[in-house]
């Protein structure tokens, strides 16, 4: 049997109700102003005219299209690759910073220096190493500048996520290694069912923001010489003397990012009211 509210209880939600609507109105007319203010600045300049014919030709836009998202789709392949191959680096050597004990100090170290010094380096020096240094040794079994490309970046990124997975490691509390330890589980078992299942959990958010970061970086990919979506963009270019293909290659970009922006926020929301729930 329900319960009615009280006199004050409805006053309490009427109120709350109240105030939420005007929240949405004053948020709306405000947005609906910023809008208008900056529709009116930007089209009321003078070389507006001149930078709508040359950024936001639409014919342009329909007639590299095609082309455009044709390159589109080796970004989405190369995103799904190298985010999963960057991953399982990145858990690696993340366990492999975490290793106690003297003997394996020379694995501690070189897993040190790769995450600084692919920390450090900007992404499109790693690719140009990658993609025409290595062919220039001329070795046999040489893959192609796509793959070399990829490699790049997945090198690149598995030094920043192995920091995330560090982090992750290292804010589980060491008394729950010994309880594995004392139940009759090796350090290699603990780590595998105890630490690395709270570690991972724990910094989702960030691995998504950084997927997320990864999803644009693709697009460095043409660098190489591969037919991306930049690439096509530039070509299209290069034909049309616009630069709408880039408009274009730019709003895809964006329009693919959404879904994972979407589930990162959606993630970093869930966590943070576990978070203030438990505390």
């Amino acid at each position: 049997m329900s319960r009615t509210p009280s006199t004050r209880q409805q006053e309490r939600i009427a109120y709350r109700r109240g105030r939420a609507v005007r929240s949405v109105l004053l948020a709306a007319a405000s947005t609906a102003v910023v809008g208008t203010v900056l529709t009116v600045g930007i089209t009321g300049a003078p070389g507006w005219e001149r930078v709508k014919e040359s950024f936001f030709d639409p014919e342009t836009a329909v007639e590299y299209l095609p082309e455009i998202l044709q390159g589109l789709w080796l970004n989405v392949k190369l995103l799904v690759i190298c985010a999963t191959l960057a991953m399982v680096l990145g858990l690696l050597i993340a366990v492999l910073r975490t290793l106690r004990g003297p003997v394996f100090f020379p694995v501690r170290a070189m897993a040190t220096t790769y995450t600084y010094s692919l920390r450090g380096l900007p992404l499109i020096i790693v690719i140009y190493l990658f993609a025409f240094g290595i062919p220039g040794l001329r070795l046999q079994g040489t893959p192609d500048v796509l793959w070399l490309g990829a490699a790049a970046i997945t090198v690149t990124y598995g030094a920043y996520l192995a920091e995330v997975f560090r982090a992750g490691i290292e804010s589980v509390h060491p008394s729950q290694i010994a309880a594995a330890r004392s139940l009759g589980l090796s350090y290699r078992q603990a780590m595998r069912h105890v630490v690395l299942p709270q570690a991972v959990r724990r910094v989702a958010p960030p691995l998504l923001n950084d997927t997320v970061a990864l999803q644009k970086d693709v697009g460095l990919i043409s660098l190489a010489g591969p037919v991306d979506a930049i690439r096509a963009a530039q070509i299209g270019v290069a034909q049309s003397a616009d630069f709408t293909p880039y408009v274009v290659a730019g709003v895809l970009f964006v329009l693919l990012a959404l879904p994972l922006i979407a589930v990162t926020d959606w993630v970093t929301l869930r966590a943070a009211r576990r978070q203030n729930a438990g505390s």
